[in-house]
């Protein structure tokens, strides 16, 4: 979601939110900053400044899964998460200072109390997948983003009321899949990770289009119409009552 990342040639997709929204009633402020984890973003006080600058009534979106992974042995990268799924902690030291590592959906728990403490509502959104197409084809199938975005979810039915959950990254792959090959190969100029402007305004897109098929009111509020999104490469609404093949 950071503005930039990854190299001068890339955009996140935080940036282009702010076009779905009439400004005369949101400001869209984007805090994402690059190579952050929930983990790291939380030991930065990064949550905690977020909630400083909060009044009743906001939303705040968040959406992390690309920096969570891996080990924190045998070195830590000040990153990786403690695996688990409710109050496993793990000790560890990074850059020379001893650490309690949580789960990543403890980082989220915490960071939507911390919200809701202040009367904003929460979107925990599931993270985009890396470029679903790099092989030649475009497919999407269960990877270590499924992990994140089953976390997400459950904390978003589970922390309170006004917390609310987007399946990002299926329509982030279902754009892809939507746009072929060679579209979306050449929107990713570095890596497979980091995503061109034009890329961006997609990822943007389809998490507009996951809030609008939601049910919260900021998804209502969202300026753009569900038919004008579903009918173009970004489309249709999902439905989870099976399996969804990406």
């Amino acid at each position: 979601m950071a503005k930039t990342g990854g190299g001068s040639s890339t955009e996140g997709w935080g940036q282009f939110l702010q076009y779905s929204f009439n400004k005369s009633n949101f400001a869209v402020e984007n805090n994402a900053i690059a190579g952050r984890s929930a983990r790291s973003f939380t030991r930065e006080g990064r949550f905690q400044a977020v909630a400083d600058k909060l009044k009743s009534g906001d939303w705040v979106v968040i959406e992390f899964g690309h920096n969570d992974g891996g080990s924190l042995t045998p070195t830590d990268n000040g990153r990786s998460d403690c695996f688990g799924e409710g109050s496993q902690t793990c000790s560890t030291t990074y850059n020379g200072v001893a650490e309690t590592v949580l789960t990543y959906p403890a980082y989220y728990e915490k960071a939507a109390a911390m919200f809701l403490g202040k009367g904003a509502k929460v979107i925990m959104s599931s993270a985009t997948p890396n470029n679903i197409c790099e092989s030649g084809s475009c497919s999407w199938g269960p990877s270590r983003f499924d992990y994140y975005a089953w976390y997400a979810a459950a904390v978003a039915g589970g922390t309170a009321k006004g917390v609310y959950h987007v399946p990002h990254g299926y329509y982030a792959a279902q754009a892809m899949k939507n746009l072929g090959t060679t579209v979306v190969n050449a929107n990713y100029p570095n890596d497979h990770t980091h995503t061109s402007a034009y890329m961006a305004d997609i990822m943007a897109k389809s998490f507009v289009l996951g809030l609008k098929c939601g049910t919260s009111a900021l998804g209502a509020a969202v300026t753009n119409t569900t038919s004008s999104m579903s009918s173009t490469i970004l489309g249709p609404c999902i439905s989870f009552n099976s399996t969804v093949p990406i």
